[in-house]
């Protein structure tokens, strides 16, 4: 049973600290490792710079969304394949433990499944600019 009085603020919990996750991880990218390093670091791995420009934005921005409510169901969805991405590009290589020396496919795969959850309870409470139901 889902309790209706306390769902949409545990949702709101859950959008703001993935969205502050994602500010966080799109922030060291462009501040501590530099769009140019970045862009580099998604070539040595096979992938085109220009997707590291692209991964960068969108947790920048898809993070600034989440952490205010704007269009939260589609902002979680687009950020499913950003993390299905990640699990498979730059950490499947590494096994599946997330301690493992580069880290695992286990943790981005886990978040992507926490956005797609998002994705389908709706935006939660407080949210600015909510998404329309289905």
């Amino acid at each position: 049973m889902i309790d209706l009085k306390t769902a949409p603020y545990a949702i709101l919990a859950l959008r703001v600290t993935t969205g502050a996750l994602f500010l966080f991880h799109g922030l060291v990218k462009l501040f501590v490792f530099t769009p140019a390093g970045t862009a580099g670091y998604f070539e040595s791995i096979g992938l085109p710079g220009t997707l590291g420009y692209l991964t960068m934005l969108i947790e920048i921005a898809g993070g600034l969304a989440l952490i205010l409510g704007i269009k939260a169901r589609i902002v979680s969805l687009a950020l499913v394949p950003v993390l299905l991405g990640a699990a498979w590009f730059g950490h499947g290589a590494s096994g599946f433990n997330w301690s493992n020396p580069n880290g695992g496919w286990e943790y981005p795969m886990m978040w992507a499944m926490v956005q797609a959850a998002l994705a389908a309870v709706g935006d939660g409470a407080n949210a600015m600019l909510p998404s329309k139901r289905a």
